[in-house]
């Protein structure tokens, strides 16, 4: 008893206090650690020879943010969206490219001094240039192989892609997810933020089927859904009409208001299905003390046998942004922005964006 109350409060000294835990189904709750800051940073000393400009850019000179994570070799992997400083330039109007930080305690991290996924000269470069490649999230399966979904910006159209890899460094990319799909019905349609549902195996996250295939939610202002048997080739979930059915969406009066999008990959957990969903806020029908655009973190519980049926949501976010780091940078409103999470050493470890500038962590020890 001595040894567990010991325990307790050097958990408390050494993290902030949680966030609100208000269903039981939740995973959580999180804590900041003790006199938090950004995990990862813009670096302006980085270079990288860019193999579609032919120059050498500082990649990470403007923004580090929105990771993604995973467990390999007893060490966390983050892959997090890097932008070069070039100006004044609005969001939206930089290159983005993906850069590698590794960690043996979960908050302190080496970088990798060049990017390990970016535009190049290959077959998606009509669709990744000149807007690069944002915001990952990324699956195991259980044969080892890894699965990066990743947005594709050319400035015209941003579009849900899929890549492959056995390393974390050497990728195959297959391109945008509904290219193929009843003749590239949704290919010329905004597709982001794609979430493949995982589960926990011995301790390991690894991508789930459910009824026999996989299954991920996507999208924004709304969350959508679809299924895939080799999580390469998805098909979105649709209606008797043949329209796409939203699974989850904004509300007037709550917290996300203005729009809701999928989050890091959801857990399949003996409730259901956890789905951690970024919220924006509108404060004209929303929540007025929150400010408008503010981007805050909800929960989601889905039917495990019926991956589109909504069983409960959380009616108050369970993270916000309140830090400095949190609220300044390209984004002032503020966000805290979820991409990655991780279960590494009995804990898990929910990692996200901040402002769209940097990488902060939150953790569950229970």
């Amino acid at each position: 008893m001595k040894k567990l109350l010991l325990l307790c409060l050097f958990f408390l000294f050494a993290f902030g206090s949680a966030f609100s835990q208000e269903k039981s189904w939740m995973l959580g709750p999180f804590l900041r650690p003790n006199n938090a800051v950004p995990i990862i940073s813009p670096d302006p000393e980085s270079t990288f020879l860019d193999p579609m400009s032919q120059r050498t850019v500082f990649w990470e000179s403007m923004a580090t943010f929105n990771p993604a994570a995973i467990v390999k070799d007893g060490k966390i992997h983050v892959l997090y969206r890097a932008e070069e400083k070039l100006g004044e330039k609005e969001i939206g109007g930089h290159t983005s490219r993906i850069g590698m930080a590794i960690s043996s305690d979960g908050i302190n991290f080496d970088r990798k001094s060049s990017p390990i996924f970016f535009p190049g000269n290959d077959n998606q470069k009509e669709f990744e240039w000149t807007g690069g490649s944002e915001d990952p999230r990324i699956v195991e399966t259980e044969d080892g192989l890894y699965v990066l979904t990743y947005t594709q910006w050319n400035r015209d159209v941003p579009r849900l892609a899929v890549a492959i890899s056995k390393d974390l460094y050497n990728w195959e990319k297959k391109g945008p997810i509904f290219i193929n799909w009843k003749e590239g019905k949704y290919h010329n349609v905004e597709s982001k933020s794609g979430a493949i549902v995982t589960k926990l195996v011995d301790g390991k996250l690894v991508a789930a089927k459910i009824n026999g295939k996989y299954w991920m939610y996507y999208g924004v202002p709304h969350i959508w859904l679809a299924s895939s048997e080799d999580l390469i080739n998805w098909t979105p979930v649709e209606n008797h009409e043949g329209n796409r059915v939203p699974v989850l969406s904004p509300r007037p009066g709550y917290f996300d208001s203005w729009l809701v999008e999928a989050g890091p990959p959801p857990i399949l957990t003996e409730d259901g299905i956890v789905v951690l969903y970024n919220a924006g806020n509108s404060q004209a029908v929303g929540v007025q003390n929150l400010g408008n655009r503010v981007y805050t973190g909800g929960q989601a519980l889905f039917d495990v046998n019926e991956p589109w049926k909504l069983v409960d949501r959380t009616d108050e976010p369970f993270i916000q942004p309140e830090l400095p780091f949190e609220k300044s940078g390209q984004y002032p409103e503020g966000t805290t922005f979820l991409e990655g999470l991780v279960y590494f050493q009995g804990a898990w470890y929910l990692y996200y964006g901040t402002a769209d500038s940097m990488v902060g962590v939150v953790v569950d020890r229970d």
